[in-house]
């Protein structure tokens, strides 16, 4: 795994300095601490930090073709790259390396735009070609690796694998984008392809960005992939539960090729679960596991996981972390680069620097949920699509809608007696009513904390224009199909993806995602949502497919998930850190809040009358965010 950065002057041939690309690139010298490499040319400069994975002793970069006309820096891993070389070699590749890298470059130059369609894996690369002074750049099918541009003004095209490499160029303005701060007060993250900062653009997942010298305007970004539900497979259940033990058992084997240690995450969990298991049948020495468990029981899993690494004998490694662990605020602040309100991120960081103890690569369980339909969220959206599909929107938006202003705010309660988010959900459409459940600020809630002059700059936007966007392209129908391809677009991409990349990059940690295989996804969705929803129980084909592979109690318990005490740390040890923050100079500042209801949510959750832990932690990130921000400029 490794950064990336670099300059490219689209209309000239000016020179670039070398100390600024050093310095630009070392900003995320954590991505890659095992060597670095510049090349610098008139009109280009690349950069890359490099953490050796494959090729230990060939593998640097930037690399480049034999005829030395073609130049890459990458990030990720292609999975199959072993299988590509003997057709490559028949067309008349001649190969230096035993590099995954060098086989993106003799793809381009077979192949062209086209060799990304050919990629089986996790990628951001940037190819320079001298003669046909072109840059291009791509991004992997599910967004697993980030990529970063943005032009300068003197019309200087910037990229980098993270924000901070955009923002360290003496000449980039930070200027905060309205637009952005509601997508992360709505969603907890600024999402693709938008950016913290005006100007700076992520490159949507599954996309390539080409630029020409000496062409004219900003060239915009070109999907190569997509995922169609047609969920129209015949195949029986019993049929699908050994097909998909097959693929998954493909998958892992390909993301097992490494030249340094590698082992797995174990939750206890569904997903990382089997993982572990099918590892377990493919390697002939004990698989290297880790885990985290918590001093607190109601959010430890460890017990679960120790019954999945005892079946099969892994070399298991355990640490225990306290839940007064919220130390990390400014470092994931930090790390980011944008606000992002997952707290989820402090047990991740914390995993990945265990692991980091043990192993070079890890591969986790990352996607499953999506994938395989295993959040709450889906079944419970799924049982109020049956009931809006039975009344008409004009009859439901009068009826819920005033019953959801009445009924009095439970968010203390389970999400099945929380009627309040229940009826608002009722009285929207389809994307509305998701949208609505995948805010952790509802419109309403974000409407009291916004400033009157914040909503009047914002000009009626809302982050619902994100999911109204994917859903369009979506295709589908069918109400399962239609979230799981909005949570591919958004919070696979902007939340899980963004948070295990930061917190495993921090620690120099290569995470890989088999259950995010695009070839796997793209055979569930033809799979019928019944396969995946199924009397009620998530995840119903993996869980089947897995039970003579695991235990009972770890494939059918309630789901725990990777959670930290928010509201008792914002009211007990981080209480005044929590006030100095939110009612402080900073957020005042900025105009974007009223300072009232910020007084009103603080005094509120500190007296234990209504839980703001939410809120008050998003407020916190945003602030720490801020303050970081400063400290640099």
């Amino acid at each position: 795994m490794c950064g990336i950065s670099g300059l490219f002057d689209t209309q000239g041939l000016r020179p670039y300095d070398p100390a600024l690309l050093r310095r630009i690139n070392d900003i995320q010298s954590h991505r890659g601490p095992d060597s670095d490499g510049l090349h610098l040319e008139p009109g280009v400069a690349l950069g890359h930090r490099r953490l050796s994975v494959i090729d230990l002793s060939t593998g640097d970069q930037p690399l480049f073709s034999e005829d030395g006309n073609v130049v890459i820096v990458f990030n990720g891993e292609i999975y199959n790259f072993r299988q590509l070389v003997p057709e490559l070699q028949s067309l008349g590749c001649r190969f230096r390396t035993r590099s995954d890298t060098e086989v993106i470059v003799q793809a381009w130059q077979t192949w062209g735009p086209a060799c990304v369609q050919r990629l089986r894996g996790m990628f951001a690369f940037a190819i320079w070609d001298r003669p046909r002074q072109t840059l291009f750049l791509a991004r992997d099918r599910l967004g697993v690796k980030p990529l970063h541009y943005a032009w300068l003004p003197d019309g200087t095209f910037i990229f980098g694998s993270e924000l901070k490499v955009i923002t360290a160029h003496p000449a980039f303005e930070r200027r905060i984008d309205p637009l952005a701060v509601e997508d992360f007060f709505s969603l907890g993250y600024v999402a693709d392809p938008r950016c913290i900062y005006q100007g700076v653009h992520k490159l949507p997942s599954a996309h390539t960005l080409t630029l020409r010298r000496g062409a004219s305007g900003q060239p915009q970004p070109v999907p190569f992939w997509d995922v169609r539900f047609t969920n129209d497979n015949p195949v029986s259940h019993a049929d699908a539960q050994v097909e998909l033990r097959e693929r998954l058992r493909e998958s892992i084997e390909l993301r097992m090729i490494a030249d340094v240690p590698l082992g797995a995450f174990l939750s206890g969990g569904v997903d990382s679960s089997a993982v572990v298991a099918t590892m377990a049948g493919l390697s002939q020495t004990p698989v290297h596991t880790c885990a985290i468990g918590f001093d607190d029981p109601r959010f430890n899993e460890s017990d679960f996981a120790q019954q999945v690494a005892d079946r099969y004998r892994t070399d298991h490694k355990l640490e225990v972390v306290g839940t007064d662990d919220f130390d990390l605020i400014d470092r994931l602040a930090w790390l980011y680069d944008e606000p992002f309100a997952d707290s989820s991120a402090v047990p991740t960081y914390r995993v990945c620097e265990m692991a980091r103890r043990h192993v070079t690569v890890a591969l986790s369980g990352d996607g499953g949920d999506e994938s395989f339909g295993g959040y709450r969220r889906y079944r419970m959206h799924l049982g109020e699509e049956a009931l809006r599909s039975r009344l008409p929107l004009g009859l439901r938006r009068p009826v819920f809608g005033s019953l959801g202003q009445i009924y009095p705010k439970a968010d203390w309660a389970p999400r099945p007696l929380r009627a309040k988010t229940t009826f608002q959900a009722l009285a929207m459409d389809t994307v509305e009513a998701y949208h609505h459940s995948m805010s952790h600020l509802r419109a309403d809630q974000r409407g009291a904390l916004f400033s009157d002059g914040f909503k009047r700059e914002l000009d009626g936007y809302s982050s619902l224009e994100v999911f109204s966007r994917y859903a369009e392209q979506a295709l589908t129908d069918d109400p399962l199909a239609l979230i799981q391809y909005i949570d591919y677009k958004t919070w696979l991409v902007g939340d899980i993806n963004t948070k295990v990349d930061r917190a495993s990059m921090a620690h120099s940690l290569e995470v890989r995602e088999p259950l995010m295989d695009h070839e796997l996804i793209e055979w569930l969705a033809t799979l019928p949502s019944s396969h995946k929803i199924d009397g009620g129980e998530g995840k119903a084909l993996l869980k089947r497919a897995m039970e003579p592979m695991l235990p009972n109690d770890v494939l059918y318990r309630p789901k725990m998930g990777f959670s930290v005490p928010l509201a008792a740390w914002l009211r007990g040890p981080l209480s005044q850190r929590t006030r100095e923050a939110v009612l402080g100079d900073r957020l005042a500042d900025t105009g974007l809040f009223r300072p009232e209801q910020l007084k009103r949510m603080v005094d509120e959750h500190q007296r234990g009358v209504v839980d703001h832990a939410t809120p008050l932690w998003m407020l916190m990130m945003f602030e720490a965010f801020l303050r970081l921000g400063e400290g640099a400029a």
